[in-house]
């Protein structure tokens, strides 16, 4: 989890693919219209997210109905919404934090995605760092931060 731009979706997939995992990028279950607020720079209302929240719980209870291990891509900025998608104890929450300067320079060289430098400023003030959470530098390339998340989970 992290704010936009913090490397959720490089990190989550790489770490999957490295474990034979299924991966999610939270991304794809937004709407067309909230990837629209989005893009123009506009904070998304507790009301917008609320399918979107309810349809990643669907996929994380998906897994672990298949008892299969997943990994997945979501900025869950706020406890309220890391406890809507939790099913039971799951999932571990690895926090991928960076200072807004880090992240808004990633942001202005990223390129096709619809989440750029226009709405980080809502997404820092809207985060809520977790305290229950698995906290990694992201300052690093991501091999190195898949490696420290690895490390972190007892799985390297």
């Amino acid at each position: 989890m992290g704010v936009t731009g913090s490397g959720k979706t490089t990190v989550a997939e790489m770490l999957a693919r490295r474990h034979g995992w299924d991966f999610a990028d939270a991304d794809d279950f937004h709407s067309p219209e909230n990837k629209q607020k989005i893009h123009d720079g506009v904070p998304l209302t507790d009301a917008d997210r609320e399918p979107w929240l309810r349809a990643i719980h669907a996929k994380v209870a998906e897994w672990l109905a298949r008892n299969e291990s997943g990994v997945l891509a979501c900025s869950a900025l706020k406890e309220s919404y890391r406890k809507e998608i939790a099913v039971g104890t799951a999932p571990t929450v690895v926090y991928l934090k960076g200072s807004y300067e880090l992240i808004a320079s990633r942001l202005r060289e990223r390129q096709h995605h619809f989440a750029g430098v226009k709405i980080l400023a809502s997404q820092f003030a809207t985060l809520e760092e977790p305290r229950d959470a698995i906290t990694v530098d992201i300052a690093g390339a991501p091999e190195e931060i898949v490696t420290e998340i690895e490390r972190r989970l007892g799985i390297a």
